[in-house]
């Protein structure tokens, strides 16, 4: 058993230090915010994290995982310190290092004794390497410490199968001795161990996210092409994705990537690029395919629809992708935007979201389920592929709307299917069969 601090309790600090508990450690999730440290400690969770809550109340009832706004008890005995803290885009895209610094600066002030340092927040090359000036800058006593980078590549809806089923785990770190006893820590998870120096473990991460969003823009640029020659993008992902050096993951077109990694990861990448003298084009392609994707949808509408000023579309889904409630840099927020500047009025629902979509688009009228949303709707759109939107009783969906307009950003139903439904169907890049259904 391993004393271990994690400062942070988003996405990644809370799943970090929950999935280390569950391991069998002692941790302490420390984080600034009292509010959330005692929603914490009540048992429940900030965030929705399919098994989260469950997993932190059985390691606070075994005594393993326990949460404080303080420093000084977070650190009293720990011999690790994961920093997990958000790294936000700032102003030209790079990332923001303000909430890194403040925890390097806090844990300068409050370390008492040796400890191992580990970077879990996503940050740019370097920044383990600034994290130790910081530390012996601000350090009250000369106390010995190490820093090791150790990216995560968790994704939301699957966080815990992710931690604890990793394809790999990557440390960074000037020091091996370190390096070996975080690694230590993950030899009960039984994935390859990779170390090797802190720039090119930092590296690692934001190639890998950036190469997935890569993928995305790829295939939703096949999509696009797919619809002026009369192709079916579906069946070309799938005739693709059997060759084994392609594969088939993340070859799904539709609106495009959201949440709070993608987007920010590719502008960052594309930042330090540009601040080094490189040309990242490729990059930028990436970024421009994936804003179009979302202006496609108001495209499909007003090529159905003619004008959009007056009519009233549902928005199927709200979060950017199933299986969590997060908002951030979803789709839906964007077109909702676009659809409300040519005068369409915006309902929407989604099983988790709808409490913090709320808050970021209010002018967005929310409904109590799917059936509510399409009375009356000139058109619906579906922007996330929750399991139950695969199961909607269409003839009662078709009955209910002014008009029977499905434009499908996430390729979820058969056009086949919706025309025999009775509905005028739009997915995207469907070419092929949506010529055979009209």
């Amino acid at each position: 058993m391993k004393n271990i601090a994690v400062i942070g309790t988003g996405y990644v600090g809370l799943v970090t230090g929950t999935c280390f508990a569950d391991l069998g450690n002692r941790v302490t999730c420390i984080d600034i915010d009292e509010r959330k440290i005692d929603t914490l400690r009540e048992g429940k969770t900030p965030i929705y994290e399919p098994g989260l809550e469950e997993v932190i109340r059985r390691n606070v009832a075994a005594d393993r995982l326990r949460f404080t706004t303080s420093y000084e008890e977070g650190l009293s005995d720990a011999e690790f310190v994961f920093i997990a803290v958000g790294t936000p885009s700032g102003v030209d895209g790079e990332a923001d290092l303000q909430y890194v610094r403040m925890a390097a600066e806090t844990i300068a002030q409050t370390m008492d004794h040796e400890l191992v340092i580990i970077n879990k927040s996503t940050v740019p090359v370097g920044t383990g390497d600034w994290v130790s000036d910081v530390i012996r800058k601000h350090q009250t006593q000369p106390v010995p410490f190490a820093v090791v980078s150790c990216p995560e590549f968790l994704r939301e809806g699957s966080a815990l199968a992710d931690f604890m089923n990793p394809d790999r785990v990557v440390l960074g770190s000037l020091n091996r001795d370190a390096a070996e006893k975080v690694a230590q820590l993950h030899l009960p998870l039984r994935a390859p161990i990779m170390i090797t120096d802190l720039r090119t473990a930092e590296m690692i991460k934001y190639a890998s996210n950036a190469f997935l969003a890569t993928r995305i823009s790829f295939i939703n640029e096949i999509s696009n092409i797919c619809e002026k020659v009369g192709a079916d993008v579906k069946e070309v992902a799938a005739g693709m994705g059997y060759d084994k050096r392609i594969g088939r993951a993340f070859l799904d077109a539709g609106v495009g990537y959201g949440g709070s990694c993608f987007p920010k990861d590719v502008k960052a990448l594309e930042y330090m690029g540009l601040l080094h003298g490189a040309h990242p084009a490729l990059l930028r392609a990436v970024m421009d395919i994936n804003r179009d994707q979302r202006r496609l949808i108001v495209h499909k509408l007003r090529e159905v629809l003619g004008t959009l000023d007056g009519k009233l579309i549902g928005m199927l889904g709200l979060a950017f992708k199933p299986n969590t409630d997060d908002m951030r840099d979803a789709p839906s927020i964007e077109v909702a935007h676009m659809l409300q500047r040519e005068g369409a009025a915006v309902r929407g629902y989604d099983p988790v979201a709808m409490g913090v979509a709320t808050k970021m688009a209010p002018s967005v009228e929310m409904c109590a389920n799917p059936y509510d949303l399409a009375e009356g709707c000139d058109a619906l759109v579906l922007m996330t592929e929750w399991n139950e939107f695969k199961h909607l009783d269409l003839g009662r969906l078709r009955s209910i709307m002014r008009t029977p307009v499905m434009v499908d950003g996430r390729n979820v139903y058969e056009p086949r299917t919706m025309l025999e439904a009775g509905f005028l169907y739009r997915g995207v890049g469907r070419g092929y069969n949506r010529e055979r259904a009209e």
